[in-house]
Protein backbone atom coordinates (compact mmCIF):
# COMPACT_ATOMS: atom_id res chain seq x y z
CA UNK A 1 0.00 0.00 0.00
CA UNK A 2 1.35 3.42 -0.95
CA UNK A 3 1.75 6.11 1.69
CA UNK A 4 -1.26 8.41 1.62
CA UNK A 5 -0.98 12.21 1.75
CA UNK A 6 -2.41 12.66 5.27
CA UNK A 7 -0.41 12.82 8.50
CA UNK A 8 -2.71 12.52 11.52
CA UNK A 9 -2.43 12.52 15.30
CA UNK A 10 -3.57 10.29 18.16
CA UNK A 11 -5.51 11.00 21.34
CA UNK A 12 -3.52 9.07 23.93
CA UNK A 13 -0.65 6.77 24.81
CA UNK A 14 -1.94 3.68 23.00
CA UNK A 15 -3.93 2.97 19.87
CA UNK A 16 -7.70 2.64 20.11
CA UNK A 17 -9.50 0.30 17.75
CA UNK A 18 -10.95 3.32 15.95
CA UNK A 19 -7.50 4.78 15.46
CA UNK A 20 -6.18 1.47 14.12
CA UNK A 21 -8.86 1.50 11.44
CA UNK A 22 -8.14 5.16 10.65
CA UNK A 23 -4.43 4.46 10.22
CA UNK A 24 -5.19 1.65 7.77
CA UNK A 25 -7.07 4.04 5.47
CA UNK A 26 -5.24 4.48 2.13
CA UNK A 27 -5.33 8.28 2.44
CA UNK A 28 -3.21 8.14 5.62
CA UNK A 29 0.55 8.01 5.32
CA UNK A 30 1.88 9.11 8.66
CA UNK A 31 1.38 9.92 12.34
CA UNK A 32 2.69 12.91 14.29
CA UNK A 33 3.18 12.38 18.02
CA UNK A 34 2.71 14.99 20.75
CA UNK A 35 3.45 15.17 24.47
CA UNK A 36 0.03 13.69 25.23
CA UNK A 37 1.14 10.51 23.46
CA UNK A 38 4.24 10.10 25.65
CA UNK A 39 4.43 8.45 29.05
CA UNK A 40 7.78 6.65 29.12
CA UNK A 41 10.50 5.29 26.87
CA UNK A 42 8.99 1.81 27.08
CA UNK A 43 5.48 3.04 26.29
CA UNK A 44 6.48 5.16 23.30
CA UNK A 45 8.51 2.26 21.91
CA UNK A 46 5.44 0.01 22.10
CA UNK A 47 3.26 2.67 20.50
CA UNK A 48 5.65 3.17 17.59
CA UNK A 49 5.93 -0.58 17.09
CA UNK A 50 2.12 -0.94 17.10
CA UNK A 51 1.83 1.80 14.47
CA UNK A 52 4.52 0.25 12.30
CA UNK A 53 2.90 -3.19 12.47
CA UNK A 54 -0.35 -1.93 10.93
CA UNK A 55 0.87 -1.62 7.33
CA UNK A 56 3.66 -2.35 4.89
CA UNK A 57 5.45 -0.21 3.99
CA UNK A 58 4.98 1.14 7.48
CA UNK A 59 3.42 4.50 8.23
CA UNK A 60 5.79 7.39 8.87
CA UNK A 61 6.09 8.40 12.52
CA UNK A 62 7.16 11.98 13.21
CA UNK A 63 7.49 14.36 16.13
CA UNK A 64 8.58 17.93 16.84
CA UNK A 65 11.70 17.34 18.92
CA UNK A 66 13.93 20.37 18.37
CA UNK A 67 14.94 20.99 21.98
CA UNK A 68 14.15 23.85 24.33
CA UNK A 69 10.45 24.75 24.25
CA UNK A 70 9.72 22.21 21.53
CA UNK A 71 10.69 18.77 22.83
CA UNK A 72 7.73 16.42 23.05
CA UNK A 73 9.42 13.55 24.89
CA UNK A 74 11.11 14.37 28.19
CA UNK A 75 11.43 11.64 30.83
CA UNK A 76 14.11 9.19 29.77
CA UNK A 77 15.32 11.44 26.93
CA UNK A 78 18.25 13.84 27.04
CA UNK A 79 17.18 17.42 27.75
CA UNK A 80 18.07 19.27 24.57
CA UNK A 81 18.63 23.02 24.90
CA UNK A 82 17.16 25.48 22.39
CA UNK A 83 19.34 25.43 19.29
CA UNK A 84 20.18 29.11 19.70
CA UNK A 85 22.52 27.89 22.44
CA UNK A 86 24.49 26.04 19.77
CA UNK A 87 24.88 29.07 17.55
CA UNK A 88 25.62 31.77 20.11
CA UNK A 89 29.40 31.44 19.76
CA UNK A 90 29.54 30.72 16.04
CA UNK A 91 31.54 33.78 15.02
CA UNK A 92 34.00 33.43 17.93
CA UNK A 93 34.38 29.64 17.80
CA UNK A 94 33.09 28.28 14.47
CA UNK A 95 34.79 24.88 14.67
CA UNK A 96 33.52 24.23 18.19
CA UNK A 97 30.02 25.36 17.20
CA UNK A 98 29.88 22.93 14.28
CA UNK A 99 31.11 20.07 16.46
CA UNK A 100 28.37 20.83 18.98
CA UNK A 101 25.76 21.02 16.23
CA UNK A 102 26.78 17.68 14.74
CA UNK A 103 26.73 15.89 18.09
CA UNK A 104 23.41 17.45 19.09
CA UNK A 105 21.78 16.45 15.81
CA UNK A 106 23.15 12.93 16.31
CA UNK A 107 21.86 12.72 19.90
CA UNK A 108 18.38 13.98 19.03
CA UNK A 109 18.08 11.57 16.11
CA UNK A 110 19.68 8.55 17.80
CA UNK A 111 17.34 8.70 20.80
CA UNK A 112 14.25 9.06 18.61
CA UNK A 113 15.31 6.29 16.23
CA UNK A 114 15.93 3.98 19.21
CA UNK A 115 12.21 4.08 20.08
CA UNK A 116 10.95 3.82 16.49
CA UNK A 117 10.33 7.44 15.43
CA UNK A 118 11.20 7.90 11.76
CA UNK A 119 11.98 11.62 11.78
CA UNK A 120 11.74 14.87 13.68
CA UNK A 121 10.58 18.05 11.99
CA UNK A 122 14.05 19.55 12.21
CA UNK A 123 16.09 21.60 11.79
CA UNK A 124 14.50 25.04 11.99
CA UNK A 125 16.12 27.13 9.25
CA UNK A 126 14.45 30.42 10.16
CA UNK A 127 16.52 33.47 11.08
CA UNK A 128 16.22 35.06 14.51
CA UNK A 129 15.43 38.71 13.84
CA UNK A 130 14.38 39.20 17.46
CA UNK A 131 10.75 39.91 16.55
CA UNK A 132 9.11 36.46 16.40
CA UNK A 133 8.37 34.97 19.80
CA UNK A 134 7.28 31.67 18.28
CA UNK A 135 10.68 31.31 16.57
CA UNK A 136 13.09 33.10 18.89
CA UNK A 137 15.60 30.65 20.34
CA UNK A 138 14.35 27.90 18.04
CA UNK A 139 16.59 29.49 15.38
CA UNK A 140 20.32 28.77 15.25
CA UNK A 141 21.34 32.37 14.48
CA UNK A 142 20.46 35.68 12.82
CA UNK A 143 23.11 35.33 10.08
CA UNK A 144 21.85 33.19 7.15
CA UNK A 145 25.36 31.89 6.40
CA UNK A 146 25.77 30.86 10.04
CA UNK A 147 22.37 29.13 9.99
CA UNK A 148 23.40 27.27 6.84
CA UNK A 149 26.71 26.06 8.27
CA UNK A 150 25.30 25.06 11.66
CA UNK A 151 22.26 23.35 10.14
CA UNK A 152 24.46 21.40 7.74
CA UNK A 153 26.51 20.06 10.66
CA UNK A 154 23.36 19.27 12.64
CA UNK A 155 21.94 17.36 9.66
CA UNK A 156 25.15 15.40 9.25
CA UNK A 157 24.66 14.17 12.81
CA UNK A 158 21.10 13.12 11.98
CA UNK A 159 22.25 11.32 8.85
CA UNK A 160 24.74 9.23 10.80
CA UNK A 161 21.81 7.47 12.48
CA UNK A 162 19.73 7.28 9.30
CA UNK A 163 17.25 10.04 10.09
CA UNK A 164 16.16 12.36 7.28
CA UNK A 165 16.07 16.11 7.81
CA UNK A 166 12.93 18.20 7.28
CA UNK A 167 13.74 21.93 7.22
CA UNK A 168 11.21 24.55 8.23
CA UNK A 169 9.52 27.06 7.76
CA UNK A 170 10.00 27.91 4.06
CA UNK A 171 10.58 30.62 2.90
CA UNK A 172 11.18 32.05 6.40
CA UNK A 173 9.18 32.69 9.58
CA UNK A 174 11.61 34.77 11.61
CA UNK A 175 10.71 38.28 10.41
CA UNK A 176 7.03 38.34 11.44
CA UNK A 177 5.72 39.00 14.92
CA UNK A 178 2.38 37.17 14.67
CA UNK A 179 2.43 33.50 15.71
CA UNK A 180 0.87 31.47 12.87
CA UNK A 181 -0.61 29.12 15.49
CA UNK A 182 -2.78 32.04 16.60
CA UNK A 183 -3.23 34.25 13.53
CA UNK A 184 -2.19 34.86 9.93
CA UNK A 185 1.18 36.65 9.74
CA UNK A 186 1.88 38.95 6.80
CA UNK A 187 5.42 39.61 5.57
CA UNK A 188 5.87 42.65 3.31
CA UNK A 189 9.42 42.01 2.11
CA UNK A 190 10.32 41.59 -1.53
CA UNK A 191 11.57 38.33 -3.03
CA UNK A 192 15.01 39.74 -3.81
CA UNK A 193 15.59 40.58 -0.16
CA UNK A 194 14.42 37.17 1.03
CA UNK A 195 16.65 35.34 -1.46
CA UNK A 196 19.70 36.96 0.15
CA UNK A 197 18.53 36.29 3.70
CA UNK A 198 15.77 33.92 4.88
CA UNK A 199 15.80 31.71 1.79
CA UNK A 200 19.56 31.27 1.70
CA UNK A 201 19.70 28.27 4.09
CA UNK A 202 16.94 26.53 2.10
CA UNK A 203 18.67 27.32 -1.20
CA UNK A 204 22.01 25.94 -0.08
CA UNK A 205 20.73 22.85 1.73
CA UNK A 206 17.75 21.67 -0.31
CA UNK A 207 19.77 19.90 -3.01
CA UNK A 208 21.79 17.54 -0.82
CA UNK A 209 20.80 17.78 2.84
CA UNK A 210 17.01 18.06 3.08
CA UNK A 211 14.67 15.15 2.37
CA UNK A 212 11.68 17.29 3.32
CA UNK A 213 10.66 20.93 3.69
CA UNK A 214 7.75 22.43 5.64
CA UNK A 215 6.33 25.71 4.28
CA UNK A 216 4.99 28.45 6.52
CA UNK A 217 1.43 29.63 7.10
CA UNK A 218 2.48 33.18 6.20
CA UNK A 219 1.34 35.54 3.45
CA UNK A 220 4.28 37.23 1.69
CA UNK A 221 2.08 39.94 0.27
CA UNK A 222 4.49 41.38 -2.28
CA UNK A 223 4.87 37.96 -3.90
CA UNK A 224 1.52 36.16 -3.56
CA UNK A 225 -1.80 36.67 -1.78
CA UNK A 226 -1.90 33.07 -0.48
CA UNK A 227 0.01 31.69 2.52
CA UNK A 228 3.14 29.84 1.37
CA UNK A 229 1.71 26.46 2.35
CA UNK A 230 -1.14 26.95 -0.16
CA UNK A 231 0.77 28.86 -2.81
CA UNK A 232 1.74 27.38 -6.21
CA UNK A 233 4.11 30.33 -6.55
CA UNK A 234 6.12 29.37 -3.46
CA UNK A 235 5.86 25.59 -3.79
CA UNK A 236 6.00 25.12 -7.55
CA UNK A 237 7.66 28.19 -9.05
CA UNK A 238 10.18 28.78 -6.29
CA UNK A 239 10.77 25.56 -4.35
CA UNK A 240 10.42 23.05 -7.19
CA UNK A 241 11.39 25.43 -10.00
CA UNK A 242 14.04 27.94 -8.95
CA UNK A 243 15.49 25.90 -6.05
CA UNK A 244 15.08 22.55 -7.85
CA UNK A 245 14.01 20.80 -4.64
CA UNK A 246 13.25 17.12 -5.26
CA UNK A 247 12.24 16.04 -1.75
CA UNK A 248 8.89 15.92 0.06
CA UNK A 249 6.89 19.03 0.89
CA UNK A 250 4.93 18.62 4.14
CA UNK A 251 2.43 21.23 5.30
CA UNK A 252 2.41 22.75 8.74
CA UNK A 253 -0.58 21.80 10.90
CA UNK A 254 -3.74 22.70 8.97
CA UNK A 255 -5.60 23.36 12.22
CA UNK A 256 -3.47 26.46 12.89
CA UNK A 257 -5.12 29.87 12.60
CA UNK A 258 -2.68 30.80 9.86
CA UNK A 259 -4.46 28.26 7.63
CA UNK A 260 -8.02 29.38 8.38
CA UNK A 261 -8.08 31.74 5.41
CA UNK A 262 -8.43 28.70 3.15
CA UNK A 263 -11.75 27.50 4.61
CA UNK A 264 -12.66 24.32 6.49
CA UNK A 265 -10.44 21.25 7.07
CA UNK A 266 -11.25 19.62 3.73
CA UNK A 267 -10.74 22.83 1.77
CA UNK A 268 -7.42 23.43 3.49
CA UNK A 269 -6.18 19.92 2.69
CA UNK A 270 -7.31 20.17 -0.94
CA UNK A 271 -5.68 23.58 -1.38
CA UNK A 272 -2.36 22.51 0.14
CA UNK A 273 -2.16 19.33 -1.94
CA UNK A 274 -3.21 21.18 -5.09
CA UNK A 275 -0.52 23.80 -4.49
CA UNK A 276 2.19 21.15 -4.31
CA UNK A 277 2.34 19.62 -0.84
CA UNK A 278 3.05 15.89 -0.80
CA UNK A 279 1.66 15.39 2.70
CA UNK A 280 -0.58 17.54 4.90
CA UNK A 281 -0.80 17.53 8.69
CA UNK A 282 -4.35 17.27 10.02
CA UNK A 283 -4.14 17.23 13.79
CA UNK A 284 -5.28 18.71 17.11
CA UNK A 285 -8.89 18.54 15.93
CA UNK A 286 -10.27 14.96 15.80
CA UNK A 287 -13.33 15.94 13.79
CA UNK A 288 -11.15 17.41 11.05
CA UNK A 289 -9.47 14.09 10.30
CA UNK A 290 -12.82 12.40 9.73
CA UNK A 291 -14.00 15.22 7.47
CA UNK A 292 -10.86 15.11 5.35
CA UNK A 293 -10.80 11.32 5.03
CA UNK A 294 -14.47 11.25 4.05
CA UNK A 295 -14.22 14.03 1.47
CA UNK A 296 -10.71 14.05 0.00
CA UNK A 297 -10.29 12.69 -3.53
CA UNK A 298 -6.63 12.22 -4.41
CA UNK A 299 -5.17 9.97 -7.08
CA UNK A 300 -2.22 7.74 -6.28
CA UNK A 301 1.01 9.48 -7.25
CA UNK A 302 4.14 7.29 -7.54
CA UNK A 303 6.43 10.33 -7.39
CA UNK A 304 4.79 11.60 -4.20
CA UNK A 305 5.05 8.13 -2.69
CA UNK A 306 8.75 7.94 -3.56
CA UNK A 307 9.41 11.30 -1.92
CA UNK A 308 7.62 10.24 1.25
CA UNK A 309 9.32 6.85 1.37
CA UNK A 310 12.66 8.63 1.67
CA UNK A 311 11.55 9.86 5.09
CA UNK A 312 11.51 6.36 6.58
CA UNK A 313 14.16 5.83 9.23
CA UNK A 314 16.63 3.09 8.44
CA UNK A 315 18.40 1.05 11.07
CA UNK A 316 18.26 1.81 14.77
CA UNK A 317 20.12 0.91 17.93
CA UNK A 318 18.06 -0.42 20.87
CA UNK A 319 17.89 2.08 23.73
CA UNK A 320 19.95 0.02 26.20
CA UNK A 321 22.75 -0.45 23.65
CA UNK A 322 22.66 3.22 22.69
CA UNK A 323 23.10 4.40 26.27
CA UNK A 324 26.03 2.06 26.80
CA UNK A 325 27.90 3.46 23.80
CA UNK A 326 30.82 5.86 24.14
CA UNK A 327 29.33 8.04 21.39
CA UNK A 328 26.07 8.56 23.29
CA UNK A 329 27.93 9.42 26.49
CA UNK A 330 30.15 11.89 24.65
CA UNK A 331 27.18 13.56 22.94
CA UNK A 332 25.31 13.90 26.24
CA UNK A 333 28.38 15.48 27.83
CA UNK A 334 28.78 17.87 24.92
CA UNK A 335 25.19 19.07 25.26
CA UNK A 336 25.55 19.47 29.02
CA UNK A 337 28.71 21.53 28.55
CA UNK A 338 27.11 24.19 26.33
CA UNK A 339 23.49 24.05 27.56
CA UNK A 340 22.18 27.10 29.40
CA UNK A 341 20.84 26.74 32.90
CA UNK A 342 17.55 24.83 33.04
CA UNK A 343 14.62 27.16 32.48
CA UNK A 344 10.87 26.93 32.29
CA UNK A 345 10.08 25.38 28.92
CA UNK A 346 6.61 25.22 27.41
CA UNK A 347 5.69 22.82 24.63
CA UNK A 348 4.12 24.46 21.59
CA UNK A 349 1.09 22.72 20.13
Amino acid sequence: MALGPLMVDLLGTELSETEKEMLKHPLVGGVILFSRNFESVEQITRLCDDIHQLRQPHLLISVDHEGGRVQRFRKGFSRLPPVAAIGKEYHQHPKLTLERAEQTGWLMAAELRSVGVDFSFAPVLDLDYGVSQVIGDRAFHRDPLAVTDIARAYIQGMKRVWMSAVGKHFPGHGAVEVDSHLGLPVDSRHLEDMLQADMLPFTRLCQTELAGIMPAHIVYENNDKLPACFSPFWLQDMLRGKLQFQGAILSDDLSMEGAAIMGGPLERAEAALSAGCDMVLVCNNPGSVEQVIDGLKVATDPLRNARLMRLHGRHSTPRHELQQSAEWKQAVQTVMDYAPDPEMELNLT
